[in-house]
């Protein structure tokens, strides 16, 4: 039986899926998938103002606005307020959405929280420019937010996010790139350390060099601000934007990580990241190393793709899986290849899906709960037409119960041929010191 609560459900799209604007869980809020949308699908026709487009606000300031209404709903609905925000997750298919969001952001959110913003292929609404996803916590001392600042490696005032933040005995950490800090020699950006020399062809390598300048002098600093450490680290998302990365990148994490993080890595568009030479952008969350929460390793023998990441991580009451797609040891799973002789007779999205969904089911069941406790769904797809297929899946899944997603479009280099999807999942695990 669920141990979640869903905020505000509402059906999407003509076939009528039901999206959960928000899941309560103990402690946690999670506010999902938040775009400027009339539902049951489309733009909002105050946003768009298509008789009068360039008659009052931006049309992205507009969005992002009526935004943090709908977020600033949620939690009211559950019992809190956007001051209890821990993490935002934002997504843009343009950059020219990004200072629009900002400043509606910095105004609704005096203290922004640990944040990380992705430029995109598409989202699922097509006239749409901003995504956001947010999580907080319910009022209580024990959790209340604690921002946690460091002027070399704040963020730029103009996204004004702290860089760590404490609830608790969590730690969340803003997504750090290879951007130079402030005073610190660069280039075009990018911090000089974190780049091959001038003139050089084989000393070092581009994500080797990026990935080692953000783990050690963005990443660690701000685990130490709050009093944690790699060994704390839960979970991580990657965002690589060259698709020959993969390999390298994993060869520098694994030295500072080795397997005890769940992690998904995501494939994001060029550029991508804050800045236009930027290879990744990486953010983690993680426990103190000192509270009385502490991390349990799941399903270390479950291949999740790649080697070293184990198939989820146990914190307290939270459980965080590695992204998981609809790979074997041999690649793309049998059942969702093609068949060449009758290629149009099977649906490979479902197939994939099916596989993704009874690897969480087994994960979560390691973990002492189940698939319906999930919070937090994260789709990428390589093609968003994808999507519907994708939703029906998990309707087969878990039918009746509104679906706490958010759909991003992504390119077309996953690290497997054949794969197309995705998924980055939460889930709630009552009982968890």
């Amino acid at each position: 039986m669920s141990a979640v609560k869903p905020i505000l459900p509402t059906s999407v799209g003509k076939a009528g899926i039901c999206h959960a604007q928000g899941m309560a869980a103990g402690p946690w809020v999670f506010a999902t998938g938040h775009m400027a949308q009339a539902y049951p699908g489309g733009l909002d026709p105050a946003v768009a103002s298509a008789a009068l487009p360039h008659g009052g606000l931006p049309k992205q300031q507009k969005e992002a606005d009526l935004i943090f209404s709908r977020i600033e709903a949620v939690l009211r609905a559950a019992g809190t307020g956007l001051e209890n925000v821990v993490r935002l997750d934002q997504y843009y298919p343009t950059y020219t959405a990004v200072d629009h969001y900002h400043v509606v952001r910095t105004k609704r959110l005096p203290s922004v929280p640990p944040s990380t913003s992705m430029l995109i292929d598409a989202l699922p609404v097509p006239d749409a420019d901003i995504n956001v996803q947010a999580i907080a916590v319910l009022p209580g001392k024990d959790r209340a937010p604690t921002p946690l600042r460091e002027a070399s490696i704040d963020a730029h005032p103009t996204s004004g996010y702290c860089p760590a933040l404490r609830a608790g005995d969590f730690v969340f950490v803003a997504g750090m790139t290879p951007g130079a800090k402030p005073g610190e020699p660069a280039r075009d950006g990018l911090a000089e350390a974190a780049q091959m020399a001038v003139g050089s062809l084989w000393r070092g390598s581009p994500i080797k060099l990026q990935a080692q300048y953000v783990i050690e002098q963005k990443i660690l600093p701000a685990l130490a601000l709050a009093g944690s450490s790699p060994k704390s680290v839960c979970k991580a998302q990657v965002y690589l934007v060259h698709p020959e990365d993969y390999a390298p990148f994993l060869q520098v994490w694994h030295r500072y990580f080795a397997d005890r993080a769940a992690v998904s890595i995501i494939p994001i568009s060029n550029p991508g990241v804050g800045q236009f030479h930027s290879r990744l952008e990486i953010n983690v969350l993680a426990l103190t190393d000192q509270g009385a929460t502490r991390k349990e390793v799941i399903a270390g023998d479950l291949f999740t793709g790649f080697a070293g990441f184990p198939g989820g991580v146990k914190a307290g009451d939270l459980l965080f899986l590695s992204g998981l797609m609809a790979l074997d040891e041999n690649g793309l799973v049998a059942e969702a290849r093609p068949d060449p002789g009758q290629p149009y007779l099977m649906s490979s999205i479902k197939a994939q899906m099916r596989s993704i969904l009874s690897r969480a089911g087994e994960i979560c069941k390691r973990a002492g709960t189940s698939l319906e406790n999930v919070v937090r769904i994260q789709h990428f797809h390589t093609d968003l037409n994808e999507l519907f297929p994708a939703l029906e899946v998990w309707q087969e899944m878990l039918p009746g119960l509104p679906l706490p997603f958010t759909a991003i479009g992504v390119p077309r280099h996953m690290p497997a041929p054949g794969v197309s999807v995705l998924l980055d999942l939460w889930v709630y695990a009552p009982g968890g010191e």
